[in-house]
């Protein structure tokens, strides 16, 4: 049901028009497909994983000057029991996670306007961790604006018609550790994401699970190196409800799980409003930075 996609298809030029079609599907079903043959190096996506494993390590008291409880702009350290993502349920995940942002210098003209969700990172005192990270942001950044090139064509648009939307985006890389738990809890609870394309990789460890609209929870499938990449709630949006952002959830890992999730939200001033050619519309449009607000001040436990 959850499809395995080749990008090389696409990016090599040998098979762009059924890789295209694939996707379309799969953004219209499950809202979630595998992709393959993307080409980031294997070396950084392990020294990815060794730094997360680095930072997660430290002592609460040395990540808790970084909390991302008292930075606007969506970066930081978020430690475990502070985050709700199943508004509905009421329980409170068991997951510790840092945020990046988009990288600004503390001098940049918007972050010292306090625009919306343009700030600096926080960075810990890892040897290393700046660069690999910002290394990784930049070329799964590059993968995902390389997939919104294929949406752009699955729903009949100029394949350029999303660059300007996401040349200085609002993406965050999500680093996140799941302790082992019993299974009365949970990971990460049932939520859509925000933005327009999640590109997540994970260790292996199980616990991911989607709800296709109609059908019951099923676990999505992991395929070692793959990026496991879902639609979000403003893709969603932007399609006028042609894409499905389903909802997902971590189960309570039996033993520790890591995973690296890239969230490709569009730049703050994007308009989304109903794309050209997806019908009247259904929602009023939004910036993209209006909309991100909205969502996450959801997120965060009182």
């Amino acid at each position: 049901m959850i499809p395995v996609l080749d990008f090389a298809r696409f990016s090599s030029g040998a098979d762009r028009a059924g890789f295209v079609s694939d996707l379309g599907a799969a953004a219209r079903g499950p809202g979630f497909f595998l992709v393959s043959g993307h080409g980031v190096d294997e070396g950084l996506i392990a020294r990815v994983f060794d730094q997360a494993a680095a930072f997660f390590a430290l002592p609460s008291e040395v990540k808790a000057p970084l909390s991302i409880s008292t930075n606007p702009h969506n970066r930081g350290w978020a430690a475990t029991g502070t985050e709700s993502l199943d508004e509905h349920s009421g329980q409170v995940d068991q997951k510790e996670a840092f945020n990046i942002g988009y990288d600004l210098a503390a001098d940049d003209p918007r972050v010292i306007a306090s625009e919306p969700f343009r700030g600096v990172n926080l960075w810990p005192e890892v040897p290393g961790f700046r660069e690999t990270i910002l290394d990784y942001f930049a070329t799964v950044q590059a993968l995902g604006v390389g997939l919104m090139r294929a949406v752009a064509m699955d729903l009949g648009l100029s394949e350029t018609r999303f660059q300007r939307d996401f040349d200085e985006p609002m993406a965050t890389l999500r680093l996140l550790s799941y302790p082992a738990s019993d299974p009365g809890g949970i990971g990460a609870g049932a939520h859509t994401d925000y933005g327009a394309l999640t590109l997540l990789l994970t260790d292996g460890v199980a616990g991911l699970q989607v709800k296709p609209r109609g059908g019951d929870w099923i676990d999505v499938p992991h395929v070692p190196g793959a990026f496991v990449v879902n639609i979000g709630d403003c893709l969603m949006r932007w399609s006028n409800d042609i894409y499905v952002s389903n909802p997902h959830r971590v189960l309570p890992p039996a033993k520790p799980r890591q995973s690296v999730a890239f969230f490709l939200d569009p730049n703050p001033d994007a308009i989304i409003a109903a794309l050209p050619g997806t019908g009247a519309p259904k929602y009023p449009t939004v910036t993209g930075a209006e909309y991100l607000r909205q969502r996450l001040d959801a997120t965060y436990a009182a």
